[in-house]
């Protein structure tokens, strides 16, 4: 009864959260999902997940299948890794280009856990602020771009990674924070601290300010603790991913409030030349990244 297809449903509910977000991940329909949870607990006898106000939470029974799973999941990305390696798909050479300025917090754990699995497999990061990262594919000057663009045309391939919030960051004691969101016109006379990227490559000045007719004051720093830095400050405010402003909200250094009622997201995908998707290793790489967020970042949505 029990088959690799409920432990990757199982690993899928333990990493999203919920079972819509899972049921996409296994390619499912939530409701088919929910049908093979519930077999599998017919076939028990016993629950093996509860609902209650935090969410989905496993039983004793069910954290037990779900370890089962990891060591499943794992035994078997580890022979499919064998194979490819007997094979001979085990070199090569990525170039990474981030779009995301924050990725750097999450993806150097990554690499380096993908550097032990493919010894062979050279990766670089292109330095270097670019305005169309994605270009540089089709100039042969990269080979995976992470970024909220998805890739168009039938030359490259997309492969979704996780869907994420932005927070807006305020100093402590900001009139601001004591709303539980804030609203473009609440943003008047602010100055806003960005990366240096053209405006259409700032969700918040893209979707919120510029269709609210809303321009504002606006400073740029490289790296995202010298934004933080400013804005503790209180040198103006700004729109970062949920992941990297939790440590600074954990300390007192910055508070954060959604933005908008329902809040401002993106989400990221790795855009990669077609034939490169093929490969065994960029899968991997993908894969890793997606467990890794899912299980070291909080607040995200896998794709």
């Amino acid at each position: 009864m029990l088959e690799l297809r409920h432990l990757r449903s199982l690993l899928a509910i333990a990493e999203t959260g919920r079972i819509n977000a899972a049921a996409q991940t296994v390619h499912l329909t939530p409701s088919a999902l929910s049908h093979q949870l519930r077999a599998l607990e017919d076939h028990y006898g016993m629950l093996l997940m509860l609902r209650d106000a935090r969410g989905l939470r496993f039983t004793p029974a069910g954290e037990r299948l779900l370890a089962l799973a990891r060591h499943m999941i794992e035994a078997q990305t580890a022979a499919e890794r064998d194979l490819q390696r007997i094979q001979g798909d085990t070199s090569g050479s990525l170039r990474l280009v981030l779009e995301c300025h924050t990725c750097f917090e999450w993806l150097m754990p990554v690499l380096d856990a993908f550097r032990q699995r493919w010894p062979d497999v050279e990766i670089d990061l292109v330095s270097g602020f670019h305005r169309d990262p994605l270009t540089l594919l089709s100039k042969d000057k990269a080979d995976v771009v992470i970024g909220a663009r998805r890739g168009t045309g039938r030359s490259w391939a997309t492969l979704p990674l996780f869907r994420f919030e932005i927070l807006l960051a305020l100093p402590p004691g900001h009139a601001l924070a004591a709303r539980r969101s804030v609203r473009a016109q609440d943003l008047q006379g602010e100055t806003l601290i960005t990366y240096p990227a053209p405006d259409e490559h700032i969700d918040l000045i893209r979707e919120v300010l510029q269709p609210a007719g809303i321009q504002l004051a606006r400073r740029t720093a490289e790296l995202t603790i010298a934004i933080l830095q400013l804005v503790a400050s209180r040198r103006g405010v700004a729109a970062l991913p949920n992941w990297a402003l939790k440590p600074s909200i954990d300390s007192g250094y910055v508070v954060a409030r959604r933005i908008g009622v329902r809040g401002l997201w993106s989400e990221l995908h790795a855009t990669v030349p077609r034939e490169l998707a093929q490969r065994s290793y960029v899968h991997d790489l993908v894969e890793m990244a997606r467990h890794s967020v899912a299980t070291h970042l909080d607040g995200v949505q896998l794709l």
